[in-house]
């Protein structure tokens, strides 16, 4: 069985109760929806295990209803700082802000908020579709008449007729396709997303698409390795190193194809 870290852990978080949480994250969100300056400002931020430095200096901000691309080449740190955003690692140094919430203080307001899609599905295996999309549901203290959007999102990315399906009897494209479902399940108001189109062929990636690609309003981290895309769906890159330094911060449009890819060969 899967451990979905990611919902779970608001549980223990400060020692709230699930619903309170819920109903603080739902004020924060109607709050700070117009009123914040940016979905992510990040200073200074370092992130270590033991005495390997994996991000090194990195900063950067998110406009709310921008996308970001986060390009580079293994081991830069690029899950590592998706990790940071999404609240499931703490900074070893540096100001992390998401949602004008500061981390990892106030990582308890933001998590109900952020869709997280990460290399892990962050699903039951021994659980069918639906009942991993129930349970997410409760997780975050979301009405019971939600099962309706459930539902409409299963129908989005054709997996209904697999919604009483185990999700360990699924091929890792429908898995993807459920792991989806569950990141945009709440309506989030920032969505954090590591290569959010793998296992997915160009049918299942179509179908995902209006759920987390590109669209007015909405905010997004993306890691990718398809440069072009990257660029060409992106309002702004941040480009790291191998090591974790940062390469390129700034607009899309003030990074050529060429030279990012020369980033991932290890040149300036």
């Amino acid at each position: 069985m899967v451990f979905t870290g990611f919902a779970l852990a608001r549980f223990t978080w400060d020692n709230r109760p699930v619903a309170e949480i819920a109903a603080v994250q739902q004020e924060s969100a109607v709050a700070n929806r117009s009123a914040s300056p940016g979905a992510v400002v990040v200073a200074g931020l370092w992130r270590e295990f033991g005495e390997r430095a994996v991000l090194r200096d990195v900063s950067f901000e998110l406009p709310g209803g921008a996308t970001l691309a986060i390009l580079g080449p293994n081991g830069a740190g690029k899950t590592t700082l998706l990790r940071v955003l999404a609240t499931l690692l703490r900074p070893t140094s540096g100001t992390v802000s998401v949602l004008d919430c500061e981390l990892p203080r106030q990582a308890w307001r933001a998590r109900g908020r952020i869709g997280y899609l990460g290399h892990e599905p962050l699903l039951y295996r021994d659980l069918t579709c639906a009942e991993n999309l129930r349970f997410q549901a409760r997780l975050y203290g979301l009405p019971s008449e939600d099962e309706e959007r459930i539902d409409s999102l299963l129908n989005q990315v054709r997996m209904s007729r697999r919604a009483d399906e185990l999700v360990r009897n699924l091929s890792a494209g429908m898995v993807q396709r459920v792991a989806v479902c569950r990141a945009v399940l709440h309506e989030p108001e920032l969505l954090l997303l590591d290569e959010p189109r793998s296992h997915l062929d160009p049918e299942a990636a179509a179908l995902v698409e209006p759920l987390i690609g590109s669209a007015p309003g909405r905010s997004r981290a993306l890691v990718t390795h398809d440069v072009e895309a990257g660029l060409a769906e992106a309002d702004l890159v941040l480009a790291l190193r191998a090591g974790g330094a940062v390469a390129y911060a700034g607009a899309a449009d003030g990074l050529s194809a060429g030279d990012a890819r020369a980033i991932y060969g290890g040149r300036p």
